[in-house]
């Protein structure tokens, strides 16, 4: 069997010249290719750029030059980067060589199969069992008279694409769930998605078999079961989310939409966005005009406007911010699909929730949502994101569609929709964009397994929870590079956000398309620089804390007579040793990261670097020299803290029992 070793026939070519668009001059150093990454190091700049290999979406030859034979690679990533190689032979082996590692043929080809943690603080299991579907729905008040949880799709026997459990209307008997599944695209019926305080259920499901004349009683029977499991309202909305003429085109092929006729008391409305096809070339568009050669002003503009990237966004967040409005403010209840329910059905369900409850806002709760409606209900995250080449296997039994034609950047629209409501609404989320980008990057590069298959079925066929690393487990021990620093309690229990929908409100998200530009971008991050002041201002407190339950402790403590003067000096020294200890080991001033270029370690800082403190000394480092966490004697909670490799040396003797596991 062939393995990625094998296919590297060139693991190291020297004399390099990386081209960067708005660089001065370009790069000179060692292209290095292992089996997980494709990595150039400037030893002159002491740069370092790693490109894994799933990140890679293209790769193209470029014509020969004077200066040799130069290789274009674009990434899912948005990093866009030329290299130019002394030697034409061994651009072609590199050539070949990425293309093969960047699309895996084989499901124990991918890199979160042989990924191993560097951090003892992460194991394999934890983050795995963070979220469970049945007590999402009771945290949502369900069951209840009016709503229950089947276990009829347990072997995924009914709908292959859904979970285990489904919840459903307590009047649906199993005739009318079965009859109504088979009526549904994909078998996939209307189910429970989120129930709303004043009883106002979000349904989803796909489109109806209808073709030009069809019907079904039982699907029928189904939606009235759903209407009525409303007490408050006396009608209930279907949002289709495509173009009415595709909903047209689809009955040709016998599926379509409903036919108003049959169905009593439902008010159906096309909220139209587009498909797949569209959004990938308008992406495509995007990205041109993210990498003109020389851009002006007006044909940055132009390009962004022609690819009708922000038109799609905005589309998107009118349709579920209707959704919230008929949920939160009519009561009425809404059941949304588009095709096959896993793509527009999922964006449109997740923010409209997302602008109701307060819950999905936070880390954990967005963990929820995305789990609920983007996992559990089978968005294609291997087919949309593709994770593999044509014909390759995904699972037992799937291939992958042809000619990448499946891939499309659905769950990036859906970060990004979320990204424009932080942008209107900053304090009520608890995330920040680091957070939004690492989601993206993971999605699109599965180094844990969270993101791999295209259904709850997949996952657990291969077996994914005991073979590969959970993301959330990741996200849980880096929890400080994510949390958004201005992040209000108050301002997040806002039961429904009211967002600006119009041109004006929408922004271009330079942080996720444009964050690899070192020319156009400041160096700080006002989040990191806010984040890292909260942190300082965290370990002050704690600092004084300790500090005034040994004043205390002073004061409290009776006087010894002297005629135990010798040991009254012995323990007033230790005492002495012990708080100069405690005072030592709490950096009280903290180093500023504002012009600050580089690591200790030499490793130079950009705009998407993480830089870190040590809460012993203050001062910054990178990732790589930040990877060690310790309780300070001088802090009065005892709770792990970062600290760098040489403060960890001097303090791991006193800290044998605190050290993080």
């Amino acid at each position: 069997m062939t393995t990625k070793l094998d296919v590297i026939r060139t693991p190291k070519v020297e004399n390099v010249r990386m081209l960067e668009k708005f660089a001065k001059a370009s790069s000179t150093g060692t292209l290095y290719l292992t089996a997980t990454h494709l990595i150039f190091v400037d030893p002159d700049n002491k740069k370092e750029t790693w490109i894994l290999h799933p990140h890679v979406s293209s790769i193209e030859k470029l014509p020969l030059t004077t200066y040799g034979s130069p290789v274009h690679i674009r990434c899912k990533s948005f990093l866009s980067v030329r290299f130019v190689i002394p030697r034409e032979r061994d651009c072609v082996d590199v050539f070949n060589a990425v293309l093969r590692l960047s699309q895996p043929a084989d499901i124990r080809d991918l890199y979160c199969f042989h990924y191993s943690s560097p951090s003892k603080e992460l194991s394999q299991g934890v983050g795995w069992n963070f979220f469970d579907l049945q007590a999402e729905f009771q945290r949502l008040g369900v069951p209840n008279d009016s709503w229950c949880l089947t276990t009829i799709n347990k072997d995924y026997e009914l709908c292959d694409t859904y979970p285990r459990v489904l919840c459903v209307p307590t009047s649906a008997s199993t005739p009318v769930l079965v009859g109504s599944s088979k009526f549904r695209s994909r078998g996939r019926l209307p189910v429970l998605s989120y129930l709303h305080k004043n009883k106002a259920a979000l349904c989803r499901c796909s489109q109806p078999l209808a073709g030009f004349s069809a019907r079904c009683v039982e699907d029928e029977t189904m939606l009235c079961n759903v209407l009525k499991a409303n007490p408050n309202a006396g009608f209930m909305y279907v949002v289709d989310t495509r173009p009415k003429i595709n909903a047209m085109a689809n009955r040709a092929a016998g599926k379509g939409y409903e036919n108003k006729n049959f169905y009593e008391n439902i008010q159906f409305l096309f909220l139209p966005i587009e498909n797949i096809h569209v959004v990938r070339n308008s992406l495509s568009k995007l990205n041109d005009a993210c990498e003109l050669k020389n851009p002006s002003m007006s044909s940055f503009l132009s390009g962004l406007e022609s690819s009708a990237w922000l038109k799609h966004i905005k589309a998107i967040l009118e349709t579920s911010h209707f959704v919230a409005q008929a949920l939160a403010s009519e009561g009425v209840s809404v059941l949304v699909h588009c095709s096959d329910g896993w793509d527009r059905t999922a964006q449109v369900c997740s923010v409209a929730q997302l602008l109701i409850d307060p819950h999905y806002r936070t880390i954990q709760g967005f963990q929820a949502l995305i789990e609920k409606e983007w996992l559990a209900f089978g968005h294609k995250f291997m087919d949309r994101c593709g994770l593999f080449g044509a014909g390759a296997n995904t699972s037992p039994g799937q291939e992958t569609a042809n000619e990448g034609r499946e891939i499309s950047p659905i769950f990036t629209q859906f970060l990004e929709c979320v990204w424009q409501l932080m942008m209107q609404f900053p304090t009520s989320f608890q995330f920040n964009e680091r957070f939004l980008l690492c989601l993206h990057d993971h999605a699109h590069a599965p180094q844990f397994g969270t993101f791999v298959g295209n259904c709850e079925k997949d996952r657990v066929d291969l077996r994914l929870s005991e073979k590969t690393y959970s993301l959330w487990g990741y996200v849980a021990t880096h929890m400080d590079d994510f949390i958004n620093p201005i992040y209000a309690v108050e301002d997040s229990k806002l039961h429904v956000l009211q967002p600006t929908l119009s041109p004006q409100g929408l922004m271009f998200w330079r942080g996720m398309y444009m964050r690899f530009e070192n020319g156009i971008h400041p160096r700080d991050n006002w989040q990191d620089i806010a984040a890292s002041v909260h942190q300082h201002c965290v370990s002050l407190e704690d600092h004084i804390k300790l500090l005034q339950k040994r004043i205390a402790a002073l004061k409290s403590k009776p006087a010894t007579p002297m005629a135990n003067g010798i040991e009254k000096d012995r323990k007033w020294r230790l005492s002495m040793e012990e708080m100069r200890e405690e005072l030592e080991s709490v950096a009280l001033d903290w180093k500023s990261f504002r012009n600050l270029p580089e690591c200790p370690c030499s490793t130079p800082f950009d705009q998407n670097s993480m830089r870190y403190h040590c809460w012993s000394c203050g001062e910054v480092f990178c990732t790589r020299c930040i990877n060690k966490h310790v309780a300070l004697p001088g802090l009065s909670s005892q709770r792990a803290v970062p600290v760098c490799r040489p403060c960890y040396r001097k303090l791991r003797p006193s800290a044998t029992s605190a050290e993080t596991p």
